[in-house]
């Protein structure tokens, strides 16, 4: 599994030009799955998300997760992560999971973060999605289990 964060301000998801998830302060998650992934691996990932601290503190470093600062967390799923991109001019989809087993461990990675106390809007899995976000730093992170 992959994910990319983004620490935003704002960030929201549409689908036929109708907003189907958003947040205020928080992470914006883009969810990539590959063949070799499971549940345990899901679960941990979640939990490093949940937990990663990528918010300032008082002094202006970053010690705070997201719950600590206050923030929610916006799920897309984005097979693209996954993509090879080691040689020529357009990228290869074979280390992406098949959309029936993605979708699967995007909805339990999901559920795992509801579990942690998050509300968790999500885009639609496998859908046209628009994403806007306001990145708040810029602050991206790749993660990886």
């Amino acid at each position: 599994m992959i994910v990319l964060i983004q620490r935003v301000s704002r960030a929201s998801v549409t689908v036929n030009n109708e907003v189907i998830g958003s947040i205020d302060k928080g992470l914006l998650v883009f969810l990539a799955v590959q063949p070799d992934d499971n549940q345990i691996k899901a679960k941990r990932l979640a939990e490093r998300v949940a937990g990663y601290r990528v918010f300032n503190d008082e002094n202006g470093k970053m010690n705070l997760n997201v719950k600590q600062a206050g923030g929610d967390i916006l799920v897309v799923s984005q097979f693209t992560l996954a993509a090879d991109t080691n040689s020529g001019m357009r990228p290869s989809f074979t280390s992406a999971a098949k959309p029936e087993f993605s979708n699967d461990l995007y909805q339990y990675f999901c559920q795992q973060l509801r579990e942690r106390g998050f509300t968790v809007p999500t885009g639609e899995f496998a859908a046209d999605m628009k994403v806007a976000l306001l990145n708040d730093g810029p602050v991206t992170f790749t993660l990886t289990i």
